[in-house]
């Protein structure tokens, strides 16, 4: 026993530097808590109360926009020394989760500048960020995010918009499909082919830009209606020999493709925390309508079946919850966190899809109905599954991911 004791203690004092230089605590530090406080009571104050009117009226939520900015809730991970917060991905996870529980359509509108904002922040020069970066920390602005094509979502490299350099300058022609705030913009990140030859490849073949959304030959198309996130502007956009200095670069050119798969590892986790959000809100609005309604003589959350839903329920918003902090907690740290940010995102959408499911399950007859919030909810679930990569994207990445620890 003498012998073991010794062993254990000579282990854990080997095992003290790890894991410490590791936070594993999920407790919240002073400022977290203030964020997560603050941005909670903000959604259920000015968020939850207007996202049927946003969803009936597909009116951009400029008014809501306002006081998010106001309140320092939107552009969360620019830099301080750029006019911003610089909040970690963790801080910017809480902020959109719970923006998410109040209303996903308005969490995409006000997360769709850090989703534009992320490769200038990664890979943009100083002069570019503080150009484009700067500008959003002194009033109210919207940028883009300009990557998914009619003919190349998932598929990044089947990109067709391309660039082609004419003296110091650059050519852009082409057009992007289902872009978040696209009405809207001040500006795009535009991801582009820089090498026509379809053989070249991927890591040196694209280059991506900010444009200006005045710039002459950037046309806006009509606000696509979808079945859910109505809030959110989504359009399609065309450049017609639209001239970009080469400052305006992010990153290398040719750099492209590296920069916007960067990007995908900080942008995936927020898209998890704004599922998140969703799947917590549905969990809560289920439980509290099996409180109100009553079969058989008693509350439907003593029935066993519902029971177990909300059970599980509770399940699907935890266990994604762990992938979106771990995802988060890597990249903060400095890890490469890509095996958890797909996971975080993938399950994330299962699970808002899924828990939106049981609530109108939970609700009957009333939950088909657009009078009870789980309706919208349901619509807005879908999405998840689609943008900022398919979930079967994600099962591409988690299962090479995986093959990797074994090659």
């Amino acid at each position: 026993m003498a012998l073991v004791g010794r062993l254990g203690r000579q282990l854990c004092k080997r095992l003290t530097p790890l894991a410490t230089s590791r936070n594993i605590s999920f407790n919240l530090n002073d400022q977290q808590s203030e964020i997560l406080e603050s941005t909670r009571k903000f959604a259920v104050e000015e968020v939850v109360p207007v996202a049927a009117h946003y969803d009936e009226t597909g009116d951009y939520p400029w008014e809501v926009l306002q006081k998010a900015w106001d309140l320092g809730i939107m552009n969360t991970t620019i830099p301080e020394e750029y006019g911003g917060l610089g909040l970690s991905l963790l801080e910017a996870c809480i902020v959109q989760e719970e923006i998410g529980f109040g209303c996903t359509g308005i969490a995409t509108a006000l997360g769709g500048n850090s989703l534009a904002e992320s490769p200038v922040i990664i890979a943009g020069s100083h002069e570019l960020k503080q150009k484009y970066l700067g500008r959003m920390t002194e009033e109210l602005l919207v940028a883009a995010y300009g990557v998914t094509e009619p003919s190349a979502g998932s598929d990044v490299a089947s990109t067709r918009t391309n660039s082609r350099k004419v003296g110091d300058d650059y050519v852009i022609n082409g057009g992007k499909m289902w872009i978040t705030n696209c009405g809207h913009a001040n500006w795009f990140f535009v991801f582009t082919r820089s090498d026509p030859d379809p053989k070249a490849p991927a890591a040196k073949a694209f280059t991506a830009f900010v444009v200006d959304a005045d710039a002459p030959g950037v046309t806006v198309g009509r606000k696509e209606w979808n079945m859910g996130q109505r809030a959110s502007d989504t359009r399609g956009v065309t450049f017609d020999d639209v001239v970009v200095p080469a400052a305006n670069i992010v990153g290398e050119p040719g750099g492209g493709f590296k920069v916007a798969m960067k990007c995908f590892d900080k942008t995936r986790p927020t898209v998890g925390a704004m599922s998140l959000g969703l799947a917590r809100r549905a969990l809560d609005e289920a439980t509290k309508y099996s409180f109100e309604r009553k079969t058989m003589g008693k509350p439907i959350f003593k029935h066993q079946a519902i029971h177990f839903m909300l059970a599980e329920m509770a399940m699907r918003y935890e266990l994604s919850k762990l992938a979106v902090w771990r995802s988060c907690a890597d990249y903060d740290e400095g890890r490469r966190n890509t095996y958890y940010a797909s996971i975080g995102k993938l399950y994330g959408a299962i699970a808002a899809n899924k828990n939106a499911s049981d609530a109108v399950q939970i609700f009957g007859g009333n939950g088909y109905n657009k009078e009870y919030p789980v309706e919208k909810l349901m619509r807005d679930a879908k999405i998840f599954q689609i943008y900022e990569g398919t979930d079967q994207i994600q099962k591409l990445i988690i299962g090479r991911e995986h093959l990797m620890k074994y090659l």
